[in-house]
Formats: structure tokens, C-alpha cells, sequence
């Protein structure tokens, strides 16, 4: 069966068949989620959120998330790599490092600008 994911703040939609990880469901709609152990629950650089009624479209954590992501699960985080759908899913995409930073400093300047 096929399944509607849902990812933000991209804004995109991808429609997958059940079974599939929200890591490859990711690439086939073109969305960058950055892995640098090749999607072995090594490197936690895939992590995503899933909040509400999304959580339930995803499996059962796996015992290498439940590892490395421990108490986080609770919060909606989720292993790309890993988690794989099991119906219709919103995932948030945490923001790039390097865009937060550059974000971050930009309000600082404009929080200093107005004094």
C-alpha cells in the first residue's frame, strides 16, 4: 500500500509504498537528509521529528534508536535511517547547522540595530 509522508519545513510531499524508511522516501523526493554512516544507525546526523497522529505511520523503534536516541523517542525523534513507514506521516526536518548559526547571529544584529 502506498502512503502520503509529509515533510516540513520543505513543504513537500512524497508518496511511498509501506515498508519503506522515511530516509529513502526522503531522497525520492528530492529532500536532503544528511547520513554519514550510509544509513546504519551510526552517526545520528538523520534524525527527524514526528509530532500527533504522524507518529502512528512509522514503525516501532528500532532497538539501535532506542540505543542512540534513548528518552528522545518520546519527544517525536526519530532515526530516518530506521524508521520506516507504516501509513500517512508529517516530518519535520531539524534545521541545517549552518543556516541556524548564520539565523541566530542575523537576530542578534538586528537585536543590537534597535538599541
Amino acid at each position: 500500500m502506498d502512503y502520503e509522508i509529509r515533510f516540513e519545513p520543505a513543504g513537500k510531499k512524497v508518496k511511498v509504498r509501506g515498508g519503506t524508511t522515511v530516509l529513502s522516501a526522503a531522497r525520492q523526493g528530492r529532500i536532503h537528509i544528511t547520513t554519514r554512516c550510509g544509513g546504519k544507525a551510526g552517526c545520528l546526523m538523520c534524525k527527524v521529528n514526528v509530532q500527533g497522529p504522524g507518529q502512528a505511520g512509522l514503525s516501532a523503534p528500532t532497538e539501535a534508536e532506542l540505543r542512540k536516541l534513548g528518552s528522545r523517542i518520546d519527544d517525536g525523534d526519530r532515526l530516518a535511517c530506521q524508521a520506516k513507514i507504516t501509513g500517512p506521516a508529517l516530518v519535520v526536518l531539524p534545521e541545517d547547522p549552518l543556516k541556524a548559526a548564520v539565523r541566530k547571529q542575523l537576530e542578534r544584529q538586528q537585536e543590537d540595530d534597535l538599541w
